[in-house]
C-alpha cells in the first residue's frame, strides 16, 4: 500500500482514524515520550506548530513507550502533561507501538520509506521525526536529536 492517507491509525480516544483529515498539508510525525532527555523537544516543536499551521502544516504526535517505559501514564495524563509543560496544542494520538509485531501500520510504512542509520527499518528512540509531504510521501527521516528548530528550513522549503 502506498496511500499514506488509508492506513488505519487509532484516535486518542481509540476510535479508528486515518491520516486522510490532514491530506493536502505537510504533515510532521513524532513518536513521543513524556519522560525523556528528548521531552524538551515538545516546546521547539510547539514552536513549529505555531509557526506554520496556518500554511498548511501539522505536527501528529504518536506517544510511545517501547524505549525505557518512558511513556507510561494514560493517555489523559500524557496529553495533561504535554500542555500544561510544555503548552502544546498540535494533535496527540493515542499511544502506539512504533515496532514489533504490534507496530501501527503507519510506522511500518514510515520505517520502510524512509530507513534509519545503515538502512534500519527499526526506530532507535523517542523523538524520531518524519516529514510527509503535501502528496503524502515520506520526504525524510530524522533522527531524535535533531532539534525541531532545525527542521524550519525543510517545512518551509516544502509548504
Amino acid at each position: 500500500m502506498n496511500d499514506i492517507y488509508a492506513l488505519p491509525l487509532s484516535a486518542k480516544d481509540g476510535s479508528k482514524t486515518s491520516l486522510k483529515p490532514y491530506e493536502g498539508q505537510l504533515i510532521l510525525i513524532v513518536n513521543t515520550a513524556s519522560d525523556c532527555g528528548f521531552t524538551p523537544q515538545f516546546s521547539g516543536l510547539e514552536e513549529l506548530y505555531q509557526k506554520y499551521k496556518d500554511q498548511g502544516f501539522v505536527i501528529l504526535g504518536f506517544p510511545c513507550n517501547q524505549f525505557a517505559a518512558q511513556d507510561s501514564g494514560t493517555q489523559e495524563e500524557i496529553e495533561s502533561f504535554c500542555q500544561v509543560n510544555f503548552g502544546v496544542t498540535f494533535p496527540i494520538m493515542k499511544k502506539t507501538d512504533v515496532n514489533g509485531k504490534n507496530a501501527a501500520p503507519l510506522f511500518k510504512y514510515l520505517k520502510k520509506e524512509a530507513r534509519g542509520v545503515l538502512g534500519s527499518e527499526k526506530i532507535k528512540w523517542n523523538f524520531t521525526k518524519f516529514l510527509i509531504s503535501k502528496e503524502g510521501k515520506v520526504i525524510t527521516r530524522y533522527a531524535p536529536m535533531m532539534k525541531p528548530e532545525k527542521i524550519a528550513r525543510d517545512i518551509e522549503k516544502y509548504l
